[in-house]
């Protein structure tokens, strides 16, 4: 058909204009505005249930396509991979945390202060790591990707470690001590 082909502005139409009734008539069946607002929100909710449905599904399977905007693409996946691929002090966070609480309720003060010492140390230790894991991300990123947008990979990469890897999603598709 001539409308969808791309046309010279000032070459002839090659077809009538349309009468108004019939242009006015086109315009409102192209628009389907439901007529049972109801039904209308009942069809919206559960497009959106099949969609989130899929995308759990995603998550859980790391399948590319269902994923949310936020986890797709190879800059992603390469930085959720290179994060899966080795222990990161930051993933045993919330175990060591609990551990530390547990020590700081017992009411014998060196058990305190030993808490208050791990603390500190579990603390400067997730701090030095996620220091050495961001630089070393960033290089590989700017390695593998030179021309791609990497924005925020890092921070997504260093959030990422701070997830028991048993909670993480997209799950985990590489086994530690991969070389990637």
């Amino acid at each position: 058909m001539l409308d969808d082909q791309a046309r010279d502005p000032q070459a002839p139409k090659g077809r009538p204009t349309p009468k108004r009734s019939e242009a006015q008539g086109q315009r409102r069946r192209a628009v389907t505005t439901p007529t049972d607002r109801k039904g209308a929100a009942r069809q919206a909710r559960d497009a959106r249930r099949v969609d989130m449905a899929k995308q759990r599904e995603a998550l859980a399977s790391g399948d590319e396509r269902y994923l949310p905007v936020r986890d797709k693409g190879p800059v992603r996946r390469f930085t959720r991979d290179y994060v899966d691929s080795r222990f990161r002090i930051a993933e045993f966070f919330l175990p060591i945390a609990v551990l530390i609480l547990v020590l700081s309720i017992v009411r014998v003060g060196s058990l305190q202060t030993i808490s208050l010492l791990l603390w500190l140390i579990v603390i400067v230790a997730i701090v030095a790591d996620s220091f050495v894991t961001g630089f070393a991300l960033r290089n590989q990123l700017r390695k593998r990707f030179p021309e791609q947008n990497t924005k925020g990979a890092v921070a997504y990469g260093l959030m990422r470690t701070l997830q028991m890897r048993r909670l993480r999603l997209p799950k985990p598709q590489v086994a530690r001590g991969t070389k990637l």
